[in-house]
């Protein structure tokens, strides 16, 4: 045998030697003489077919829109708003009188108050006054505001224009542009009776849905109350119909759901909220409110005197008979009028006079220049001045 020298890979396979046969396998399809096409070209051949349908596809799904881009999504044009129908006037008050039915007549003339300046916002209560679009409220709710706007019990909110204020009674008028407006009516406080049923209604700490009503009874009358500093508030109704923060400038209503005061303050102590509320008697209000309007301020009155409650001993009692003067300022009126140190006064304008918060929370009813009568104790004599008032600064 001839050795052929060392062997390949190829060599190990046998592939090289001339003289083998080639090996057919039972599932080899027999020789042919046909060329072999080559392999590179029939994939690169497929691939261009391939390329070449896509690429008509392509034109033809361009061609009817397909592969246009969709057109952005529309917004909705925003809808067609109205306010809604006017709600008609209160219910009459029947013969027997609740304090649903109270409530029914006098939410619609109550109003939410919104406040806002520089510094800080705040809120508060509001009644209706007259047809002519009128709205009361307190002087410590719009104080220092730079807008004011006013929210009705059917939901309207409008913005409102301060008309005149009064921090001596803390009294203020708002005008409101609105012609469909339900007035509240107006009662009388000077008729008021201790123990009778009263019906608060506002707006306290700034509640959404609309005013809160309360009920309770009239507990005192003519009380006097410290509300800030050396700043007091005299002649007011007192009830234990709960008031809250932001119900000042509310409506305090009797029985028959007439105004008899304007909500202002509450009594706090220690321990927080004592049940106490107090009113501006409407009075008063109607007075200070008038001057607003007509003048967008209030010429309160002065006597130009210092003095301070006197009292009468009868056995162990003591009782309070009037206002002994201790004091008086040069050419003040109770002077120019030939009052003199000592006396007492025990009337003034056909009122009876016991206390110094009595004469205070009488001369809050009167305006500078008025003439009025006072009648004074002078020693062992009676005496009746006419006294034209002077104004307060």
């Amino acid at each position: 045998m001839t050795d052929h020298g060392p062997r390949g890979p190829g060599d190990h396979l046998g592939l090289n030697e001339p003289d083998d046969q080639p090996v057919a396998y039972a599932d080899s399809p027999p020789p042919s003489n046909t060329r072999q096409a080559d392999p590179w070209t029939m994939i690169l051949g497929i691939l261009g077919g391939v390329l070449l349908g896509t690429g008509v596809t392509f034109a033809i799904l361009g061609f009817v829109g397909v592969f246009e881009e969709p057109p952005p999504p529309t917004v909705p044009p925003a809808p067609t708003l109205t306010a809604p129908p006017p709600t008609g006037p209160p219910p009459t008050l029947g013969g027997t009188v609740t304090a649903t039915a109270v409530a029914q007549r006098v939410i619609p003339s109550t109003v939410y108050v919104e406040t806002s300046s520089f510094l800080t916002d705040g809120s508060g209560s509001g009644v209706i006054y007259g047809s002519d679009g009128y709205i009361i409220t307190n002087h410590h709710v719009i104080a220092g505001a730079t807008e004011v706007s006013v929210t009705f019990a059917d939901g309207a909110r409008f913005p409102a224009r301060v008309i005149g204020s009064d921090p001596v009674t803390d009294i203020a008028v708002l005008l409101v542009d609105r012609a469909d407006m339900t007035a509240v009516e107006i009662g009388s406080s000077a008729s008021l009776s201790i123990g009778e049923p009263a019906v608060a209604i506002g707006n306290p700490l700034g509640l959404e849905g609309g005013p809160t009503v309360t009920s309770g009874i009239i507990s005192a009358l003519n009380r006097s109350l410290n509300v800030a500093g050396s700043e007091f508030l005299y002649g007011l109704v007192q009830t234990d119909a709960p008031i809250a923060p932001g119900s000042s400038g509310g409506a305090l209503v009797d029985a028959r759901a007439r105004l008899i005061g304007i909500t202002t303050a509450i009594a706090v102590s220690d321990v927080g909220a004592e049940g106490l509320g107090f009113a501006i008697p409407i009075d008063l209000v109607v007075g200070v409110v008038t001057d607003l309007i007509e003048n967008g301020k209030v010429d309160h009155a002065m006597l130009g005197i210092r003095g301070s409650t006197v009292w009468a001993i009868q056995g162990e009692a003591e009782y309070p008979v009037g206002v002994g003067i201790t004091g008086m300022s040069g050419g003040s009126a109770y002077e120019s009028s030939g009052g003199q140190i000592n006396d007492v006064i025990v009337e003034i304008a056909d009122n009876r006079v016991d206390t110094i918060e009595e004469l205070l929370a009488i001369l809050r009813s009167l305006r500078a220049n008025d003439i009025v009568d006072i009648r004074i104790l002078r020693a062992d004599d009676e005496l009746l001045l006419e006294v034209e008032l002077g104004k307060l600064e």
